[in-house]
């Protein structure tokens, strides 16, 4: 898999997992995907369900990354009880035949949220539909919206901060497209990666400046 398809399947219980989260765990030896011949990563099924392992450990568990590769060498060596699970084929990336299809009634379900309140965020353009479907992150988005409306922020207000990352995700295929233009795997490879690494270059920006806008407020 690609570094983009390990984070679609993450980012489903790991929202906040990105690029440079897993060259960070790779750099610190937690996980090591191999390289192509042109030098792009790939994982396997196991490196992904060491990254879930990982992510689940510093989530739930507060360790630090230290403990969780000395708990993984002892897993390694059969020292310390099975392996994660597999997660059910089902689960795996978009586009496989097990994907689950979103929608308004599904995402209210999930998350507990009224379906009034999903149909205001798909009427708002706050969430998408992909071939009919809403797309893969509604839930997350959803969740994040029904504590933002506990502040008085409605739908209405966040359809500027739609419009803004639509603009981030412009800039980012600009940069991309000579490579997805190739028409070769190296060149798709290349622009998944880099696109997963802009993105995630400019939402850490962007949360920097509200960050510091909103402390210089208090």
């Amino acid at each position: 898999m690609r570094i983009s398809q390990v984070l679609a399947q993450l980012r489903g219980d790991f929202p906040a997992v990105s690029h440079s989260k897993l060259r960070f765990l790779e750099e610190q030896g937690l996980i090591t995907p191999v390289r192509t011949a042109a030098g792009y990563r790939q994982y396997s099924a196991a490196d992904v369900e060491r990254l879930r392992f990982v992510l689940a450990e510093q989530r739930d568990s507060y360790l630090p990354l230290k403990v969780i590769k000395e708990r993984l060498a002892a897993m390694d060596t059969g020292e310390d009880g099975p392996r994660p699970a597999p997660r059910p084929a089902s689960e795996g990336v978009p586009g496989d035949a097990g994907r689950r299809r979103w929608t308004v009634e599904s995402v209210a379900e999930a998350t507990g949220a009224t379906t009034s309140l999903v149909r205001s965020l798909v009427d708002a353009g706050v969430l998408r539909t992909v071939s009919g479907s809403l797309d893969a992150t509604a839930p997350d988005v959803v969740r994040l919206v029904v504590q933002l409306s506990e502040h008085g922020i409605e739908p209405r207000h966040l359809r500027p901060l739609r419009a803004s990352a639509e603009r981030h995700v412009g800039l980012v295929d600009q940069v991309v497209a000579p490579y997805r233009s190739q028409q070769t795997s190296a060149g798709r490879a290349r622009a998944d990666e880099l696109a997963d690494e802009l993105g995630d270059l400019l939402a850490r920006l962007h949360g920097t400046w509200i960050r510091q806008g909103t402390a210089d407020l208090g």
